[in-house]
C-alpha cells in the first residue's frame, strides 16, 4: 500500500502557518507537539516537503545556510478547508493519533494488515487468467468490505 502523507503535511502547513522554518526545525517541532509520541524521520518529512512544493502549498527561500519553508497562498487555502470541516483543536488530534500509532492495539493491527495484504497479493498472482477464482476473490474482498463499513457503524 502507498504511504499516504496527508496528516504529516497538515501538520507541516500548520507549523508553517506559524513562522517559517527549515527541515529540522519541523522534525524536531513535530516530534515536541506529540510529546515524543512521533519521531519525525528525514525519510518522511523532506518527502512530504518536496510533494507539498510541487503541489506549490509552500515555498521555498534558500540562504546561505538552509533551506528555509515558508507557507503558501494555496497552502494557507488548505488550511481554512481543514479548519471548515470543523475538525477541531488540530495538535490536540496530532498528539492523539502519534500515542494511538505507538500502542499496542494500533501496532497488532498493523502487523495483521501487513500479513493479510502479503497474503492478498500472493493468491491475485495465483488466480491471475483464471475468471472464476478471481471473481471468488472478489466476493470474498466485497464481503469483508461490507463487514467493515458494519463493524464501522455499530
Amino acid at each position: 500500500m502507498r504511504r499516504r502523507r496527508g496528516f504529516v503535511q497538515l501538520a507541516i502547513l500548520h507549523l508553517l502557518k506559524e513562522e517559517s522554518m527549515h527541515g529540522y526545525q519541523i522534525m524536531k517541532e513535530l516530534e515536541e507537539r506529540s510529546d515524543g509520541a512521533y519521531s519525525a524521520s528525514a525519510g518522511t518529512i523532506y518527502p512530504a516537503l518536496q510533494e507539498m512544493l510541487d503541489q506549490h502549498m509552500i515555498e521555498l527561500e534558500s540562504g546561505a545556510d538552509k533551506k528555509v519553508y515558508f507557507l503558501s497562498e494555496k497552502g494557507n487555502e488548505r488550511l481554512m478547508e481543514f479548519a471548515n470541516q470543523g475538525e477541531g483543536d488540530f495538535w490536540g488530534e496530532w498528539k492523539e493519533r502519534m500515542v494511538w500509532r505507538n500502542s499496542e492495539e494500533s501496532l497488532r493491527l498493523r502487523a495483521a494488515l501487513e500479513g493479510w495484504e502479503t497474503q492478498l497479493r500472493r493468491t491475485m498472482r495465483q488466480i491471475r487468467g483464471n475468471p472464476e477464482r478471481v471473481e471468488e476473490l472478489i466476493s470474498l474482498i466485497d464481503e469483508m468490505t461490507n463487514r467493515l463499513k458494519n463493524h464501522r457503524d455499530q
